[in-house]
C-alpha cells in the first residue's frame, strides 16, 4: 500500500512518532556526507548503511507528521545535522567526561542544533539487552526537536519524555511500520524498580522526585504513554488531559478530572497494565524512496570533524577549552589551506585563543570559500566581543559586525545563527527593538524553534514592547523542559513578568535530566 492510500483510508491521532537506525560492517576509511530533503547525517562507516539509515530517517519524519495529523510530505525550515561515531570515543570528542552510559545526545546552541549517536550495530555486541541504545536514544531526542518544531502548548514534563519514549521503539520496514513496541530497559525497570508515587510523578520532573525512585520516572512516563495511545477512548482522555493542563490546571487535578482516576487509581491501573501484553500498532506504509546525496569527506574531517561539534555547543570550561585550543592548533596544522581546518582553527582561536590568528584563517577561508556563512559569522563574533570591551568604539564595531551579517544573510537568508546575531547586536541600542528587531527576533525563532535563546530574546522584547500574550505562547513549550532547567526556569520568570505575577524561587543546583 503506498503512503497516499494509506492516508486516505486512516484516521491521523494524537501525537509523535519515532524509530530507526541501524548501521555499520565494515567501514571505509574517513567521514561520509549524506544529505536528503530533511537531514544531513554524517558517518565514519560505510555507505550502504548510511543510505540506509538516512532513508529510515525520511520516512520516521513523514510517520511522525501523519500520526500528528501534519502534512506529511512537508519539511522543516533547516534541515537536522546527525552525527554517527563508531563508539563512546567519539561521543568524547565532542562531549569530554561525558556519562558512561549515555549512547548519544541532542544538542540545541546558538552556533548549531545537532544529534549525535553512537553507530549501533558496531557497538551492539557484549550490550545488555536491557541497555538503551544510541538509536533509541536518538529517535527520543528527535522526538523533543519534532515537537518543540511543531507544537506550541504547554506540556507536562513527563508527556514530554513519554512520548519521545513511545515512539522510541519504532521499527520502520519496507511495507509495515510498528509503533508502540516496548523497550527492554524500561520493562526491567517497571518490573524490579521502586515506582514514583503517582501524585509526585504527575506534579513534578524527573529531576524534583524522591532520588530513591527516580529511576522510573521514565519508564513510567513511557507506560501511562503507553496506556492512553493503546485504546482510543484513553487517548481521547489524554487529549482532555493535556488541554485542562495547558488551559492552567494543575497536573493532578487535570488527570484525575480527564480520566476519572484517583492517582492512586491510575498507578493500579499503570501497574496491571505492566503486566499484560502491551499491544503495538503495524501500519501497512511503503514510505516513499528518499533522494540521497552522499560525497566523502576530506581527510581533515577525522581530525577535526567531532572537535568543531565540541565548539559548537555551549561554553567550555576553562580546562576543556585550553585543551581544545591547543588540540586544534596542533591538528589543523597538518592541514594548510584546507577549508575544514581553517575553519575549525577560526572558531577556536575566536572563542578561546588569539582573536588576531583567528581573522586571519578566517579571512584566508574566504578567499578560497567566498561563500563560507560560518566564517563571516564567526568574524561578526569577533567584532560584537570586542565592542563589548570596556572603552571600544561600539558603534563602529557593531556596524562592521553587521556589515559580516549582513554578507551571510545574502549567501544563506535561512540560517538562523545570522538572525540571532542581527538581533543581539541591536540590543541596547536607541529605540530598541523597534519592528525590524522583533521581524528579525521572530525569523530566528521561526527557523530554530527549538533553541531557548531565541524564544528568551524573542519574548523579551515582545514584552518590552506590550505584546504580552504572545511572548507567553511563545515561552510555554520551553518552560517545561525536563533537560534545560536554567532556559526552563528562565521561561518561568518572564511568564510570570508579563503575567504581572511575582517570579518563581530561583532553581537549586544540580545536573540536567538524562535520558537513560
Amino acid at each position: 500500500m503506498t503512503i497516499g492510500k494509506t492516508l486516505r483510508g486512516m484516521a491521523a491521532t494524537l501525537a509523535m512518532a519515532g524509530g530507526l537506525l541501524a548501521m555499520a560492517g565494515p567501514a571505509d576509511a574517513g567521514w561520509l556526507r549524506a544529505e536528503s530533503q530533511r537531514f544531513i547525517v554524517y558517518s565514519d562507516g560505510s555507505e550502504r548503511p548510511l543510505r540506509d539509515f538516512v532513508q529510515k530517517l525520511e520516512s520516521y519524519d513523514r510517520l511522525l507528521r501523519f500520526r500528528s495529523g501534519l502534512d506529511p510530505e512537508a519539511a522543516p525550515d533547516r534541515k537536522l545535522p546527525i552525527y554517527l561515531v563508531r563508539d563512546r570515543r567519539g561521543l568524547s570528542r565532542v562531549a569530554p567526561g561525558i556519562g558512561d552510559g549515555v549512547g548519544g545526545f541532542y544538542t540545541p546552541s546558538d552556533e548549531d542544533i545537532y544529534a549525535i549517536a553512537v553507530n549501533e550495530t558496531t557497538t551492539a555486541r557484549g550490550r545488555s539487552p536491557q541497555a538503551l541504545s544510541g538509536e533509541t536514544i536518538l529517535l527520543h531526542e528527535y522526538a523533543h526537536h519534532f515537537m518543540l518544531g511543531n507544537f506550541g502548548r504547554l506540556y507536562p514534563a513527563w508527556f514530554i519524555e513519554g512520548f519521545a519514549d513511545f515512539y522510541g521503539n519504532t521499527d520502520i520496514e519496507a511495507e509495515i511500520t510498528y509503533i508502540g513496541r516496548h523497550s527492554n530497559n524500561r520493562m526491567a525497570w517497571l518490573r524490579e524498580g521502586s515506582w514514583i508515587d503517582m501524585e509526585e510523578f504527575l506534579a513534578n520532573p524527573m529531576w524534583k522526585v524522591n532520588r530513591y525512585r527516580a529511576g522510573t520516572y521514565y519508564p513510567i512516563a513511557w507506560l501511562l504513554t503507553h496506556w492512553f495511545m493503546s485504546d482510543t477512548a484513553r487517548t481521547a482522555q489524554l487529549a482532555e488531559y493535556l488541554r485542562l493542563y495547558g488551559d492552567g490546571m494543575g497536573s493532578v487535578e487535570a488527570m484525575q478530572q480527564a480520566t476519572g482516576l484517583t492517582p492512586q487509581q491510575l498507578q493500579a491501573q499503570l501497574r496491571s497494565y505492566s503486566r499484560g501484553a502491551l499491544n503495538y500498532t503495524g501500519l501497512p506504509i511503503r514510505w516513499p524512496e528518499a533522494q540521497i546525496s552522499i560525497t566523502r569527506m576530506p581527510e581533515s574531517a577525522d581530525d577535526l570533524l567531532l572537535l568543531g561539534q565540541r565548539l559548537a555547543r555551549d561554553k567550555l570550561p576553562e580546562a576543556q577549552a585550553a585543551d581544545t585550543l591547543a588540540q586544534v592548533r596542533r591538528l589543523a596544522a597538518k592541514y594548510p589551506d584546507d577549508g575544514l581546518a581553517l575553519l575549525t582553527l577560526g572558531h577556536v582561536e575566536a572563542d578561546y585563543g588569539d582573536k588576531a590568528a583567528a581573522e586571519t584563517a578566517l579571512n584566508r577561508l574566504l578567499e578560497i570559500e567566498p561563500g563560507n556563512v560560518r566564517a563571516l559569522q564567526l568574524l561578526a563574533s569577533i567584532r560584537m566581543a570586542k565592542a563589548a570591551e570596556e572603552g571600544a568604539d561600539k558603534p563602529a564595531l557593531m556596524g562592521q559586525a553587521r556589515a559580516y551579517l549582513g554578507r551571510a544573510y545574502r549567501l544563506d537568508d535561512a540560517n538562523y545563527t545570522t538572525f540571532l546575531m542581527l538581533a543581539r547586536s541591536r540590543e541596547g541600542a536607541e529605540g530598541y527593538p523597534n519592528e525590524n528587531d522583533l521581524a528579525t527576533w521572530e525569523l530566528a525563532q521561526q527557523l530554530a524553534p527549538q533553541l531557548p535563546s531565541a524564544r528568551l530574546g524573542y519574548a523579551s522584547a515582545l514584552i518590552a514592547v506590550d505584546q504580552k500574550d504572545q511572548a507567553v505562547d511563545l515561552l510555554q513549550p520551553l518552560a517545561n523542559n525536563p533537560h534545560d532547567r536554567k532556559n526552563a526556569h528562565a521561561a518561568r520568570v518572564l511568564i510570570a513578568r508579563a503575567r504581572g505575577e511575582p517570579e518563581p524561587p530561583a532553581e537549586e543546583d544540580g545536573e540536567e535530566d538524562e535520558d537513560s
